[in-house]
C-alpha cells in the first residue's frame, strides 16, 4: 500500500501527494512577481506544503484547529490551505478587502489562533483586531516588504515557518505522513463564511468528501485535464474560487495562475491565455463596458464594421458555437467577422484560448450572456451556493439556454417546494454551520434537502430558471409577481449602469435607484464636452439622466414583451449621489445588494419616489478606505420614464 492510498478515503492532501508522484514535473502554480512569471511543479508544491505543515505543527497547530488565511490569490496562501488540511486542520479564508471590524467577527466566531496573511496591510489589520481580540497567537506573513521593523512576538515569516518545519521533520521523520494518513474524507476541509446578505455571516463547514464530489463532478462534466490553465484572481474566501482554483485543480491537476495584482489582471490574463475561466457577472459586465468605451472612441469605419459583424454574431454566433445548422453564407460572414472583429476582441480580453468559461455568484442578464457566446466564448452558467460547494446546476455544451442555469449537475437532485423554493440534495452539501446547529436544522429538512432560499421554476426540458431570492420575490398590488433581481440584471446590461436596486413589493408600480458606471458615463460625457468634478456631480447632470432614461425605457420595452413581467416596468428612477459600497454595508463582499439595509438607509428617497416628488435632498455618511468617515449630500432629481402596454414577443 502506497503512502497516498491509506484508509480514510480521498482527501486533498492525498490528491496533492498523488500528483507529486505521477506528474511531478508538470506545472502546478504560477505567479507573476515583478513582471516575471514564476512556476512551481507538483513535486515542488508538495515539498513546500510539507515544510509549512511541519512548521505549523512545531508552532503548536493541531488537528481540529482552524487556520485563517487572508490576502490576494497567492500560491503560498493556497499551499497554506493544503498544509492545514495535512494536519487535520481547517482552512478559513477571509475576504482580503474587508475592514478590520468585519474580519474581527469571523476571526472570533471561527476561534482563530493561527493566521497566515499576505502582507503588511493584513498584518496591520490583525494587530488592530488583536486590541479587542486577544486570541490570535501566531501570525505568519508571506510578503516581507515593509515588515523589517515589526518585532511583535506573534509574527513569523512564511520562510521561517518552513525552515522550522524542515528541522522539525528531520527530528520527526514519520510525523507528516502519519498526519496525512490520519485524515478522513469526512473531516471538515474548509470553512467558508456566507456573504451575510440578510444577517451575520455563518461559517459553512465543508468536508473533503463534499468538495471532492463537486470537483470530480465538474471536472468530468467539462472534460478538464492536467493540461488546462486557470487564472485565479477572485477572492479566496468565495466558494467559486475554492471550487475552481483549489478543489478542481487538486482533482484534475491543471495549472493555477496567480496575477501580479488586481490592477494587472487583464494584462496577465492575455499573457497566460487561460483555457478555463470563471468570473461573476460583474466582471463580464466590466469587460463589455471596456469594449463599448473603446468602440465609442474608434473611427467611424471601424465602428461601422464592429456593429455590422456584431449583428451577424448576434444572429448566428451562438448557433455556430452550439454546432446547430447555420447557412453556408452566414458561416462565411461569421468567419470573416472572426478574422476582423471577434478574434481580435477575444485576444484583447484574454479569452482567445478559453475552452470553458463559467459565471456564477449572481444571475447574469440574457443579453450579456448572448454577447459572449455570439463571439465564440463558451460561456456557461453554473448555479450553486456556499452550502452546496457551488455545485447544483450546470449547462451542458450544445444545450445552453440564456434564461436558465442549466440541468441538475451529475449526482445532484433538485426539486421545487410548493412555494417555488429550490431544494437540493447531493454529496456536496454542507456538513453544518459552525457552532450553529439551529441554523443547520433550519436549512436541511427531515428528508435531507437543503433549502436554497432561491425561487425557481423548471421549463419543459427540465432546465432550472432562477427568478430571484425567495425572500425578495414579492407581489405588486395588482397581483403581478415582482422579482427585483430580474429587473436589475436587465438594467445592468447597459455599460452606463453599474448597479441598480428596484422597488415594487406591495406597491402599485416599480421604481428604481441607479448607480452609474463612472468610467463609461465619464467617457461618454468627455466626448460630448460635458465637464464634471466627480461622481456626485456627474450623476446629477441632466445629460446623465437623459442617457439613463433611454436605458430604462429599453428595459421597459423588453419587460413589456414578457407576459409575467410586463406589469413590473419601471415608472420612476433616480441616480444615486454615491456608489453603493461594501464598506458602507450597502453591498456584501461578493457585491450583492443588501436590500433591507439599503431600503432602510434610503427610506427618504423611496418615499419621495412614490410620493410623486421631482427631487429629494439627502445627506449620507460614508467610510473611506483609511477608516475615516465623512458625508456626501445632494439634491437628487427624480424622473418619470415611458412605459409600454404588453407587447407580444417576436417569434
Amino acid at each position: 500500500m502506497s503512502e497516498t492510498s491509506k484508509p480514510g478515503g480521498r482527501t486533498f492532501p492525498r490528491m496533492l501527494l498523488q500528483h507529486a508522484q505521477s506528474r511531478a514535473d508538470k506545472p502546478a502554480f504560477r505567479e507573476k512577481d515583478l513582471g516575471i512569471w514564476q512556476t512551481w511543479n507538483w513535486a515542488q508544491v508538495a515539498d513546500e506544503v510539507r515544510a509549512l505543515a511541519c512548521g505549523l505543527a512545531a508552532m503548536g497547530f493541531k488537528r481540529g484547529m482552524n487556520l485563517a488565511i487572508v490576502g490576494d490569490n497567492r500560491p503560498r496562501l493556497y499551499w497554506s490551505m493544503a498544509a492545514a488540511q495535512c494536519l487535520g486542520g481547517v482552512a478559513v479564508p477571509l475576504y482580503q478587502d474587508a475592514p478590520a471590524a468585519d474580519m474581527a467577527y469571523v476571526l472570533d466566531d471561527a476561534e482563530i489562533d493561527f493566521a497566515i496573511v499576505e502582507d503588511q496591510e493584513q498584518v496591520d489589520k490583525l494587530f488592530e483586531i488583536k486590541q479587542g481580540l486577544n486570541r490570535i497567537s501566531h501570525i505568519v506573513y508571506d510578503d516581507e516588504r515593509g515588515m523589517r521593523h515589526y518585532q511583535q512576538a506573534e509574527l513569523t515569516s512564511f520562510e521561517k515557518v518552513q525552515q522550522l518545519g524542515r528541522e522539525f521533520e528531520r527530528d520527526h521523520p514519520g510525523f507528516f505522513m502519519n498526519e496525512v494518513n490520519a485524515g478522513s474524507e469526512d473531516d471538515t476541509a474548509v470553512m467558508l463564511y456566507t456573504s451575510g446578505t440578510t444577517g451575520k455571516p455563518k461559517g459553512v463547514c465543508q468536508t473533503h468528501r463534499s468538495f471532492m464530489a463537486a470537483a470530480v463532478g465538474g471536472v468530468g462534466f467539462d472534460k478538464l485535464t492536467g493540461d488546462d490553465d486557470i487564472l485565479s484572481y477572485l477572492p479566496m474566501a468565495w466558494v467559486g474560487d475554492h471550487l475552481f482554483s483549489f478543489a478542481q485543480a487538486m482533482v484534475a491537476g491543471f495549472t493555477v495562475n496567480c496575477p501580479e495584482s488586481g490592477d494587472t489582471v487583464m494584462t496577465d490574463m492575455r499573457e497566460i491565455g487561460p483555457t478555463y475561466y470563471f468570473a461573476p457577472p460583474r466582471v463580464f459586465e466590466n469587460m463589455l463596458t471596456t469594449v463599448m468605451i473603446r468602440m465609442e472612441d474608434a473611427g467611424s469605419i471601424k465602428r461601422k464594421m464592429f456593429h455590422h459583424y456584431m449583428d451577424v454574431a448576434r444572429r448566428v454566433g451562438a448557433d455556430i458555437l452550439d454546432r446547430k445548422p447555420v447557412s453556408l453564407l452566414d458561416r462565411l460572414r461569421y468567419a470573416m467577422g472572426n478574422v476582423l472583429v471577434y478574434g481580435p476582441l477575444k485576444n484583447v480580453l484574454g479569452l482567445s484560448r478559453v475552452r470553458v468559461a463559467y459565471t456564477a455568484g449572481a444571475a447574469i442578464g440574457p443579453d450579456l450572456f448572448r454577447f459572449y457566446r455570439s463571439i465564440g466564448v463558451n460561456l456557461k452558467q453554473l448555479y450553486g451556493s456556499t452550502e452546496t460547494c457551488a455545485y447544483v446546476c450546470l449547462q451542458p455544451d450544445g444545450n445552453i439556454k440564456f434564461d436558465s442555469v442549466g440541468l441538475p449537475a451529475p449526482g445532484v437532485e433538485v426539486k421545487l417546494a410548493p412555494n417555488g423554493e429550490v431544494l437540493v440534495k447531493s454529496a456536496s452539501m454542507l456538513k453544518e454551520y459552525y457552532k450553529r446547529p439551529d441554523a443547520t436544522q433550519e436549512v436541511i429538512d427531515a428528508d435531507g434537502y437543503f433549502h436554497t432560499g432561491d425561487a425557481g421554476l423548471f421549463d419543459e426540458e427540465g432546465h432550472l430558471k432562477i427568478i430571484d431570492r425567495a425572500a425578495d420575490v414579492g407581489r405588486m398590488t395588482n397581483g403581478a409577481i415582482f422579482a427585483p433581481n430580474y429587473i436589475e440584471n436587465k438594467l445592468k446590461f447597459f455599460p452606463f449602469i453599474k448597479e441598480a436596486v428596484a422597488f415594487g413589493n406591495e406597491r402599485d408600480r416599480v421604481c428604481a435607484f441607479i448607480n452609474i458606471d463612472m468610467e463609461a458615463v465619464g467617457n461618454w460625457s468627455e466626448r460630448r464636452g460635458i465637464a464634471y468634478s466627480g461622481y456626485t456631480d456627474l450623476a446629477a447632470k441632466r445629460e446623465t439622466y437623459d442617457l439613463i432614461a433611454e436605458c430604462v425605457e429599453k428595459v421597459n420595452a423588453d419587460l413589456a414583451s414578457e407576459a409575467l413581467m410586463s406589469d413590473t416596468q419601471i415608472h420612476r428612477f433616480l441616480v444615486l449621489h454615491k456608489e453603493l459600497d461594501p464598506d458602507d454595508d450597502e453591498l456584501t463582499r461578493t457585491r450583492k445588494v443588501r436590500r433591507r439595509f439599503v431600503a432602510e438607509k434610503y427610506k427618504a428617497l423611496i418615499d419621495a419616489l412614490y410620493a410623486g416628488k421631482t427631487s429629494q435632498y439627502i445627506e449620507t455618511q460614508v467610510k473611506f478606505e483609511d477608516g475615516r468617515k465623512g458625508t456626501v449630500s445632494a439634491d437628487l432629481r427624480i424622473v418619470d420614464v415611458k412605459t409600454y402596454g404588453e407587447l407580444k414577443k417576436a417569434a
